[in-house]
């Protein structure tokens, strides 16, 4: 059997009703093509014997039976080592996936695309295969980890576990992921360029049980924590956030002292302190958030903590702008103060982060050139 130039990989575990039909399924889909299909076997039931009798009916057919590791991750992981081709599809060997999609998945990869990733959530698809619970808990999920992630935030199904990658992409990549969303780690720490979603149905489950568990949410979520310290940016936005709650507490800390301590007013208690807690800010973020970013010009860094400043004072400016035009219109104060603590930190961030410390534009999350099905035609 020559060399196979598209591998398709299935990680699986108890799915001994499922893997013929995914098989033939796959044949059917792509005749004309040069493949092999990797299973990647955690099963304690009868799947083995059943992949045995596979592989031994169909060339194209291989699989690897593990018994010292477990997870879906780690399975598509050694799919990655184990593969042969140079483009690689990983699906579910549920059938949710449907293997029809293939095709048009290689067709895009062939054409130089990086990551074909299909979508639930274009035109066109739908993620009609789960129940409203799991949709509920599905929807979270990619909420928690595009809001986490810069640079998921332009996809709209990174949860999925269907995608296609040219096998350089994850080359000589720490992939390291918790849990079984591995579509991310890819994301996060594979070298590509350029991302293609395109729709899909996503279909029932026919046989089997979901492997979905309150373990598996909080591995999610340990997940993406590990996957926010990966990525500077990110790590930077929520080192930013936390010493700007510290700040809070200490301007509280500051004007109680110089009020009911030393007996101040309260606007001249409440705008020294302020001005301590900016310092207090600007100090933890030149030597935490933004460590090793500091101006090689020494008189360009004494302008950094002024330049600081005059920042926080446009996010306070932005904050109080939001809680008047709230008032204006007759909505609740306070939800106009939260969408400008909001704003006024996004805009905080944003302007440090190119202005005060000057972070080179290498060193941010590269930003997806995401293309939808339309796109391709022009």
């Amino acid at each position: 059997m020559r060399k196979p130039e598209v591998t398709i990989i299935l990680p699986t575990y108890n799915e001994k009703d499922n893997v013929i039909v995914i098989t033939e399924r796959i044949r059917a889909c792509l005749e004309a093509e040069n493949y092999e299909i990797l299973f990647v076997d955690d099963s304690r039931d009868d799947t083995p014997k059943v992949l045995e009798r596979l592989a031994s009916r169909y060339p194209e057919v291989r699989f690897v039976h593990r018994t010292d590791e477990r997870g879906l991750a780690t399975a598509v992981i050694e799919g990655f080592r184990r593969a042969a081709g140079k483009y690689f599809i990983v699906m579910d060997a549920d059938l949710q996936h449907p293997p029809e999609v293939i095709p048009e998945m290689v067709r895009l990869l062939r054409s130089g695309v990086d990551v074909v990733i299909p979508s639930r959530f274009l035109p066109g698809g739908s993620d009609g295969g789960l129940g409203p619970l799991r949709k509920l808990i599905s929807w979270t999920a990619r909420w928690i980890g595009r809001m986490a992630i810069r640079r998921l935030r332009p996809l709209t199904d990174i949860t999925g576990g269907f995608f296609g990658i040219r096998a350089e992409v994850v080359e000589g990549a720490s992939l390291n992921p918790v849990g079984w969303k591995i579509l991310m780690e890819v994301l996060v720490k594979g070298r590509f360029d350029r991302v293609v979603e395109i729709p899909y149905v996503f279909q029932a489950r026919e046989a089997g049980a979901s492997k979905m568990s309150l373990r598996e949410q909080w591995n999610y979520l340990r997940h993406v924590a590990r996957l926010v310290a990966y990525s500077p940016e990110d790590r930077r936005f929520f080192l930013f956030c936390f010493v700007g709650a510290m700040g809070v507490i200490v301007n509280l800390i500051v004007m109680s002292f110089l009020v009911y301590v030393l007996h101040w007013h309260g606007a001249a208690a409440s705008v020294v302190a302020s001005l301590v807690a900016m310092l207090h800010n600007f100090i933890w973020n030149d030597q935490v958030t933004w460590r090793g970013h500091a101006h090689p010009v020494r008189w360009r860094r004494w302008l950094q903590a002024p330049l600081f400043m005059v920042i926080s004072a446009v996010s306070i400016l932005i904050t109080a702008g939001c809680a008047e035009l709230f008032h204006r219109l007759g909505w609740n104060e306070l939800g106009g103060q939260l969408v400008g603590i909001l704003l006024g930190t996004v805009w905080s961030f944003t302007a440090n982060n190119r202005w005060t410390w000057g972070v080179p534009h290498e060193d941010r999350s590269a930003a997806l050139m995401v293309h939808r099905p339309d796109e391709q035609k022009h």
